[in-house]
């Protein structure tokens, strides 16, 4: 392993930490409060730390795809750890598994909180909250790739990428994947900034339309309030929803928008399935709870928002959906599976994998009744290699293999059934919000310690599509790191990526 640059990357991670810190530093000295104290205290060693870091550059910047996936897993760890601690020394969350359950669930997106009353939380804690759902959207090494020189070649930068990046399969929209991260991140920013404006004309604060707008473009979910969103405008409440909806898309569909090949934006199958459940489940929802509701608007408002918040898995609320009829909660929850599109900042399983594992059954279902015929697996008319296919179907084997570990680790707390399956599936898709006890009115907080670091792993395992998380587990990978010092040969190194 090239440990050289393991430390390099790390270095940045600490040191751009450290900078994102001081942003709710200037918020409590904007606001005159004392907690500002907190974050400069974590803000400077992590400046320095991560500077030392910096200008220790390695020689050789090459690394395989077992570096960008212990790098990408350990870069979130230390992110979350690190960060949790100004919510900790404050005293707003005097347990730090609490702060630490907190902070992961900001930077993965999740939303799930064990604050019982966010309004008491200093406006410098709910910033940062808040924020870390903007760092993590889009992932804070991709983030890496736009300011920072790596050399190594494109097939180092790949690994990296390819580490971080929700969805079945990365790809590059322009040549350069430097230029592929840029393009990501002033698509981000842009929808973030035009929330945020659009926000303000309907009527919030430019401080909660700011957190709103950073939730929101990170599919976090993090609310000002304990009522989340429910006492925002309707106006707001459609704004919000919207931009949910658009959070959750592939971004390279917004790349051939903005690039004049709308035909291929169109022909995106996962995009499409992706509206198809949102708009179907909008509507089932409507018609399920129209009896409850205060006429066809109120019931249409509310099932939109809930819809676009559970499939994109941001977790903002309106309203308690753990009271609706059976149907219209059965219909969240396999959202909750569902999850987004690949290449977007929601969470969950995607879309794209459920197209394809349709397609696959489809393909198998034909073998049987032409066992002689040869059909190809197409995915937006290209076709689909085997090792795709079959990276898909390990990932749904080892999705299962996860969920089934942690309902047996959640099951010694003698909870109901329906609180432990969302409770995982929440943290596992980064929902946020379950049912039963996890309910949009309610908080993670009766948990035991054992029960959170065990959601804990579930949410960065969730956000990094397990197997960053997963092989941290793997004692090959701390073995090579302490006893093999080899560095990969360049001529090598874009050898996975050039195959892809």
């Amino acid at each position: 392993m090239n440990n050289s640059v393991i430390r390099f990357i790390l270095g940045n991670v600490v040191f751009f930490l450290g900078l994102f810190l001081l942003l709710p530093t200037l918020v409590a000295v904007f606001y005159g409060e004392d907690v500002w104290v907190w974050y400069l205290v974590v803000s400077i060693p992590c400046l320095v730390l991560g500077l030392i870091s910096i200008l220790n550059k390695p020689k050789n910047f090459t690394f395989y795809l077992k570096e960008g996936f212990f790098c990408t897993g350990i870069s979130w760890v230390l992110l979350s750890a690190v960060g949790a601690l100004p919510l900790y020394l404050t005293g707003e969350i005097p347990h730090y598994i609490d702060a630490l359950f907190e902070a992961v669930s900001g930077f993965t997106t999740t939303g799930a909180s064990i604050i019982d009353n966010v309004e008491l939380l200093s406006r410098a804690s709910i910033f940062w909250r808040s924020f870390s759902h903007l760092i993590g959207g889009m992932g804070v090494l991709v983030f890496l790739l736009t300011v920072i020189p790596l050399s190594g070649g494109e097939g180092s930068q790949f690994n990296l990428m390819k580490a971080e990046s929700p969805g079945p399969s990365v790809g590059k929209l322009v040549p350069k994947l430097k230029n592929t991260a840029q393009m990501l991140y002033f698509i981000y920013l842009g929808l973030t900034f035009l929330e945020f404006i659009l926000l303000l004309i309907s009527g919030l604060t430019p401080f909660e339309a700011i957190n709103t707008a950073f939730a929101t473009a990170g599919t976090g979910g993090f609310g000002m309030y304990s009522d989340s969103i429910g006492g925002y405008s309707v106006a707001s409440q459609w704004i919000v929803a919207t931009f949910m909806f658009i959070f959750g898309i592939n971004f390279n569909f917004y790349y051939y928008i903005l690039f004049h090949h709308a035909r291929d934006a169109f022909r995106m199958e996962e995009v499409r399935m992706y509206a198809f459940l949102t708009f179907g489940s909008i509507a089932v929802i409507t018609l399920n709870t129209l009896s409850m509701s205060q006429g066809l608007f109120d019931a249409l408002t509310h099932a939109a928002f809930q819809v676009t918040s559970i499939q994109s898995s941001t977790g903002f609320s309106t309203v308690d959906f753990n009271q609706w009829p059976q149907l219209s909660r059965t219909v969240l929850v396999i959202l909750m599976f569902i999850g987004a599109c690949a290449g977007s900042t929601g969470g969950g399983m995607k879309v794209s994998r459920f197209v394809l594992m349709g397609k696959s059954v489809h393909k198998e279902l034909v073998s049987y009744i032409h066992p002689h015929s040869v059909k190809k697996t197409l995915m937006d008319g290209k076709t689909v290699d085997h090792e795709t296919v079959r990276s898909n179907n390990v990932f749904f084997a080892t999705f299962i293999l996860v969920f089934f570990i942690s309902a047996l680790c959640l099951s010694l707390e003698n909870l109901d059934f329906p609180t432990v399956f969302t409770a995982i599936i929440a943290t596992m898709s980064n929902i946020g919000p379950g049912l039963s006890m996890v309910g949009p009115a309610s908080n993670f907080a009766f948990f035991s310690d054992f029960s959170k670091i065990v959601l804990i792993i579930d949410m960065l395992a969730g956000r990094l599509e397990l197997f960053p998380i997963l092989i941290l587990f793997h004692p090959n990978i701390w073995k090579d790191l302490f006893t093999k010092r080899n560095i990969p040969n360049p001529k090598y190194a874009g050898k996975l990526w050039n195959k892809k």
